[in-house]
């Protein structure tokens, strides 16, 4: 029997949904909250439809890397990664097309909301209309395209970006309507953690990507110096966050993310000393935890230095 007649439809879906990823997109959205709540600007309604649209735009990221990949044939039967639902052949180019135009029209539904309520000048609401938009084309321009910025190196920079600076730092100015240097501390730690999740996955896959012509910062930086990037993804986080802690929240509770530093510093040190790329299969959801760990314990510790006992 077939790889494509023994995976149902709906599990390919649901593979290449891969719903695994969405707490990593909410949880820049929860620090930023955390950070509003610190503040007293916490607004449950903004926080709600900000991780709406984060969690859709997490999804159109994932099927348009699907599909561009399928379509470019750089993920193949002997990469190390699994194979999603285009490559088995269980999702045709159309459907895949479709479910990319439905999303696109969630997230624009979800974002139209979510600055109507939040924002309160027209400059405001123009501004984070541009941002949406620049957020969904470099959803899809990952892989797709002539010319995808994933294949140049250049996808680590983006998710700094999206998955730090714009998710923590728009999450707290949507709600307070200011933008503090503070912010940017714990944005860049985020960003910086789940630019560490993108490293360990193209590290998986540095020889398929190499020979495929998929040139991510791990297959131009080479598998040692890509290890060593990693160590400093995950350090440079913790160092982020200690900062914060002891310039700007100078609490007990903001240390609560320490009891993360463990699996970091253990991964790390994995990372470095094991050079098989097929040691990185299972590190991929380990950093992924261990990443929305210490993002989580990073927020209730600014949330509980918020209340008196």
């Amino acid at each position: 029997m077939s790889e494509s007649h023994s995976v149902s439809t709906t599990q390919a879906w649901l593979e290449s949904l891969r719903p695994r990823t969405l707490p990593l997109a909410f949880a820049s959205i929860v620090c930023g909250s955390a950070l509003a709540f610190w503040q007293g600007v916490f607004n449950p309604a903004i926080a709600l439809l900000a991780l709406l649209t984060a969690g859709l735009l997490q999804i159109l990221s994932n099927l348009a890397n699907d599909y561009g990949d399928a379509v470019k044939g750089s993920d193949k039967e002997d990469r190390i990664g699994p194979l999603r639902g285009m490559q088995k052949g269980v999702i045709t180019q159309a459907q895949m097309k479709k479910a990319l135009m439905i999303t696109v029209i969630l997230i624009c539904l979800s974002g139209l909301a979510l600055v109507a309520v939040a924002c309160r000048t027209l400059a405001d609401f123009l501004g984070f209309l541009a941002l949406g938009l620049l957020a969904i084309i470099a959803a899809i321009t990952y892989t797709v395209g002539t010319r995808p910025y994933g294949y140049m190196g250049l996808g680590d920079i983006s998710v700094l970006v999206f998955f730090g600076w714009l998710s923590v730092a728009g999450t707290w100015y949507l709600q307070a309507h200011s933008l503090a240097p503070l912010v940017f501390l714990p944005a860049t730690a985020c960003g910086l953690l789940a630019t560490a999740v993108l490293n360990i996955n193209n590290l998986r896959d540095i020889d398929s990507d190499r020979e495929n012509g998929k040139n991510t910062l791990a297959v131009r930086l080479g598998p040692v110096q890509a290890r060593r990037y990693h160590a400093c993804l995950l350090m440079g986080a913790l160092v982020c966050l200690a900062v914060f802690n002891l310039v700007w929240l100078q609490s007990l509770w903001g240390w609560l993310f320490v009891l993360a530093a463990p699996l970091l510093i253990k991964q790390t040190l994995f990372v470095l000393r094991e050079r098989d790329p097929l040691a990185m299969r299972p590190m991929l959801e380990r950093t992924v935890k261990a990443a929305l760990l210490t993002n989580l314990l990073f927020a209730i510790g600014v949330v509980l230095s918020t209340v008196s006992f």
